[in-house]
């Protein structure tokens, strides 16, 4: 097959739980070796895609290509080899409890590899170190604070050496200082490591600030996408509503359902 300028497509893809539609005929495309960000509103399908890139789920049509191969149609040794070449960030860090921060970092190394412990030792190290946690190796994941531990996660993320990391909100909880600092990372081991990188966020600013490609995400489908100054300039309603925090717009404040005046049995 050709080699193509992205890492992963998603072609007329569909996929719901049960009888509820999430995403609906979409196409998406992630550049190679850039940081794309994947947003819209809660209940959006945008952590549904990491799955479905993952091959956590199955879509019910379409293809989701991970480097021109379906991971739809993948066995299960074929899966777990493209899982490898994936690195995931999942909410909050998902740290093993039981775990020190070296040892959390080692686990992939030692469930995916044959090296041996002194070589997994000097890898655990560098990576804790390109994430500044190295001196925190013994520590254990009910020590360190929550921005700490979004970068435990992120050094165990990488340390496979992935082509593609997923980050499924990792500015969620964070104060306004560990937030930056995990934004400024996220884009400086992207373009040090020379990695593609999907970020799932809401925070308009500090995900606009580190993206190079941004995909808005509405009702199962691609609503807009482009540069983070071409979405900010976007007219759209939605967008605009979605881009400038506002609480008036197409996305409504109350959830769909029956009216006021039926529900609590008022007579007219």
């Amino acid at each position: 097959m050709a080699p193509t300028e992205f890492l992963v497509e998603l072609r007329d893809l569909t996929f719901g739980y049960g009888d509820r539609i999430i995403l609906e005929s979409l196409s998406l495309q992630v550049p190679k070796g850039k940081v794309t960000a994947l947003m819209g509103v809660s209940g959006g399908g945008k952590t549904t895609v990491l799955r479905l890139i993952g091959g956590q789920y199955r879509a019910h049509q379409g293809e989701v290509l991970f480097d021109g191969q379906d991971v739809t149609q993948m066995r299960q040794p074929a899966l777990y080899a493209a899982r490898r070449r994936m690195g995931m960030l999942f909410q909050f860090g998902a740290l093993f409890t039981d775990m020190s921060v070296f040892d959390n970092v080692a686990f992939p190394l030692r469930e995916h590899t044959p090296l041996s412990e002194e070589l997994i030792r000097d890898i655990v190290l560098m990576k804790l170190d390109a994430v500044g946690l190295r001196g925190a190796r013994d520590l254990m994941p009910s020590e360190v604070s929550g921005g700490m531990s979004r970068r435990v996660a992120l050094a165990r993320a990488i340390a496979l050496d992935p082509d593609l990391i997923m980050y499924d909100e990792p500015f969620a909880g964070l104060d306004p200082i560990s937030l930056g600092t995990a934004a400024r990372l996220i884009r400086r081991l992207n373009d040090s490591l020379g990695v593609t990188s999907i970020v799932v966020s809401h925070d308009v600013d500090e995900t606009f600030a580190i993206a190079d490609h941004v995909i808005m995400l509405a009702n199962g489908k691609v609503a807009a996408q482009g540069t983070p100054a071409e979405l900010r300039a976007c007219a759209d309603p939605l967008i605009h509503q979605f881009v400038n925090a506002l609480s008036e717009g197409p996305v409504p404040f109350h959830y769909p359902g029956v009216s006021a005046q039926d529900d609590y049995g008022v007579q007219p």
